[in-house]
């Protein structure tokens, strides 16, 4: 019924800029795919906790701001959100969410200062069918970031909402553009987004961390000063500094090369 989309917007940053403070594009349908990434690209999100906190403060704000949100993924180290701007600009209501979260995450892991990267990064979403390509290209995320095997096995997307029970989204939004018949919209909203497309939307492109930059994020990752001591580890902790190891960007080889850890090892996790 619907055809894959590709050739979404993409931001690139090349070496030491910062992002971008140009004016938004302000989007007619008021409809905005919105981004947020940790702060020097570290893992926000570092339990279950970290994402029910941060899912319920997008759900305490949503009344007081009147944002609408039609989907969302929550990454280890960044946020993807399809949302609709209420009776306060979206900068007012992230300030509002930002605020809350931080202040609650700062005291969770006793630290002080900022926990996002900058200011949020935006595109307006001005047709029906990019509307859906936004959909899918957030709720697919874990998969092509090879975290997952199917969409159902994330927890921490609005994928789960549409298929069991709405609690932040606004699911019946979306799902009449498939059908007014409850059933069959679900059905064909579902093989929508199962489909196999190589849509590109707003994201951070991020240039490759030079070694030096690598190592940092490592001992920030890890909370080690040798990088030796990684292979202390057990082999369940290794698979997971290695995922987020990937996720940040390092290469299979970059990774090898600074922690000593076998390229199978790398590569199967």
């Amino acid at each position: 019924m619907f055809n894959c989309i590709a050739g979404c917007l993409t931001i690139n940053f090349a070496k030491g800029d910062p992002v971008p403070r140009s004016a938004r594009k302000k989007s007619n349908t008021g409809i905005y795919h919105i981004v947020l990434r940790g702060i020097n690209k570290q893992n926000v999100f570092l339990d279950n906790e970290d994402s029910s906190a941060y899912l319920h403060t997008l759900a305490k704000f949503r009344e007081q701001s009147g944002y609408e949100i039609y989907a969302y993924c929550l990454m280890s180290n960044h946020i993807h959100l399809l949302m609709k701007e209420g009776s306060e600009s979206l900068s007012i209501a992230f300030r509002r969410i930002g605020a809350s979260f931080v202040y609650w995450y700062n005291h969770k892991y006793d630290r002080v200062g900022h926990l996002f990267q900058d200011r949020f990064i935006s595109e307006a979403v001005e047709t029906d069918s990019y509307l859906l390509t936004v959909m899918r290209y957030i709720h697919q995320n874990p998969l092509q970031a090879g975290m997952i095997k199917a969409l159902d096995e994330y927890k921490w997307s609005s994928y789960s909402e549409y298929k069991q029970k709405p609690l932040l989204c606004n699911t019946s939004f979306i799902l009449n553009y498939f059908s007014t018949n409850p059933k069959e919209a679900l059905s064909l909203w579902d093989a929508f987004n199962q489909e196999k497309c190589k849509d590109q939307c707003l994201d951070y492109n991020n240039r490759r961390l030079s070694d030096k930059e690598a190592v940092q994020l490592i001992k920030d990752i890890t909370e080690v000063n040798d990088l030796n001591e990684i292979n202390s580890f057990i082999r369940h902790k290794k698979l997971t500094v290695i995922k987020a190891l990937k996720e940040a960007g390092l290469s299979i080889r970059q990774i090898e090369r600074l922690t000593d850890m076998s390229f199978n090892l790398i590569r199967k996790a």
